[in-house]
């Protein structure tokens, strides 16, 4: 974990030990204090922790689900957490199912599975608890479906979108009541409030240099993308996005416009 002062500059690391596999993550604000949910695809496992590092619980892989011969088979890629508590974790490197959990941890169910059809999954990568209506739905970026999915917290299919998306990994709201995506292969969606694409920053024109992790410091362009793997905000407006790189890569995006605002969630306590 590497954190980071507004100027870009790094204040200070923690978390050797969760080497090769560090993956999804969540920030939560719990009656004035903020935690960090993570998940780790090679330690089979989702974790809270203080900001500091400090370890409050973990939860392993889900065998009373019935879905997985050994833990080797369960890679979580993102966790969301409503307001009331209720974890979901997002398989996205595994078996292609969200599971759900109370906010005592006690597995609840598991929904989606493999497959193209209306609730089902091909990599549910990140996951987003979405309270745009004033109802709280679990947006899934099922990533190899090229598609965003919506759900109810008992994990009933809603609705989707693919317009404009390649294989969304993750999601942010914006002011207006839309959403930024990054999207994989090569740049970051802009989606209004009726989730309809209205604009596309950092698209790569080179396509070999899209969705690579491989991208050498040479062929870096700024405010080009070449695997936006997350994009979040800060309270400016300002976008970040993090690439998928071996060497590792964020960019910050300035805001110009206030109708491209993006805003952070308000605090969940």
């Amino acid at each position: 974990m590497l954190v980071f002062a507004a100027d870009g500059k790094l204040v200070t690391t923690w978390g050797k030990e969760y080497r090769g596999g560090l993956h999804g993550m969540c920030l939560r604000d719990e009656g004035g204090t903020e935690y960090l949910y993570l998940a780790h695809t090679g330690r089979h496992e989702v974790l809270k922790t203080t900001l500091g590092g400090e370890v409050l619980w973990t939860i392993g892989w889900p065998e009373m689900a019935g879905i997985y011969g050994n833990e080797g088979e369960y890679k979580p890629t993102a966790i969301a957490v409503a307001a009331d508590g209720r974890i979901f974790v997002g398989d996205g490197y595994g078996k292609s199912w969200v599971h759900a959990y109370d906010k005592e941890r006690r597995y609840v169910k598991s929904f989606g599975g493999p497959g193209d059809q209306d609730g089902k999954f091909h990599t549910p990568h990140g996951l987003w608890i979405d309270a745009r209506s004033g109802k709280e739905l679990l947006l899934v970026c099922d990533r190899e479906n090229h598609r965003l999915q919506w759900f109810t917290l008992d994990g009933e299919f809603v609705r989707k979108t693919g317009d404009g998306l390649r294989r969304p990994c993750n999601v942010w709201p914006m002011a207006g009541g839309g959403l930024a995506v990054a999207d994989l292969t090569g740049r970051v969606a802009l989606l209004d409030k009726d989730d309809k694409p209205q604009a596309f920053l950092g698209d790569d024109a080179d396509q070999p240099l899209r969705a690579t992790n491989q991208v050498p410091r040479e062929k870096w362009r700024a405010g080009t993308f070449f695997a936006p793997h997350s994009v979040c905000a800060d309270g400016k407006g300002d976008l970040y996005v993090m690439d998928w790189n071996v060497t590792g890569r964020i960019s910050k995006l300035e805001r110009l416009a206030d109708n491209a605002k993006p805003v952070a969630p308000a605090p969940r306590k």
